[in-house]
């Protein structure tokens, strides 16, 4: 099993579009200019759209701040800091408002055809097993990863990752604050 870390400080810090926010971008999968996933945390500075990603499913979470309201084409959902993640289509580029001030949060970004792209809060479910395309476990606060036979200790703002479909089980033990992600 081939594991990958990378640091939330060794990302650089890249200013969005519409000027709502900045990434940075943790991965981009299997290569930067034709990623199938990627994973970044963004700042939220401000109200407004989210980017449009067409043919691509997104999952997205609240890692630090008040919260946001998503204006989804369903209705309108908030999310916190201790909310279940929610997932959408990258095309439906909802509309964003903060709840009180600029948020941090995490995003799952999976081209449609490669698998169901998932998150969750290892809190829920600590475990991502069977058969997965893609894996990873971003904690926000240290976190130990159980990845078959290697114990790994992720500190504040790490992401762990493996595209191995074969991976045995991982467990997430000391669990602070993190989000499990799967591509199955």
């Amino acid at each position: 099993m081939n594991l990958h870390r990378v640091s939330l400080n060794s990302a650089p810090s890249q200013p969005w579009r519409n000027g709502g926010g900045s990434t940075r971008e943790l991965l981009a999968w299997p290569q930067v200019q034709a990623w199938q996933v990627r994973v970044s945390v963004a700042r939220i500075g401000q109200d407004g759209p989210f980017s449009a990603f067409p043919g691509v499913d997104r999952c997205f979470a609240v890692v630090h701040g008040a919260g946001v309201h998503i204006h989804l084409p369903a209705g309108r959902l908030t999310l916190a800091a201790d909310s279940e993640p929610i997932t959408f289509d990258g095309e439906a580029a909802p509309g964003c408002s903060l709840v009180d001030g600029p948020t941090e949060d995490l995003n799952l970004m999976v081209r449609r055809g490669l698998g169901q792209a998932q998150m969750w809060r290892a809190q829920t479910q600590p475990r991502i097993d069977g058969p997965t395309r893609w894996r990873g476990v971003y904690a926000a606060a240290p976190c130990t990863v159980a990845a078959g036979d290697e114990t790994i200790t992720l500190a504040g703002g790490e992401l762990l990752w493996c595209e191995d479909a074969a991976a045995p089980a991982w467990n997430i033990e000391q669990v602070g604050l993190a989000w499990c992600m799967a591509v199955r």
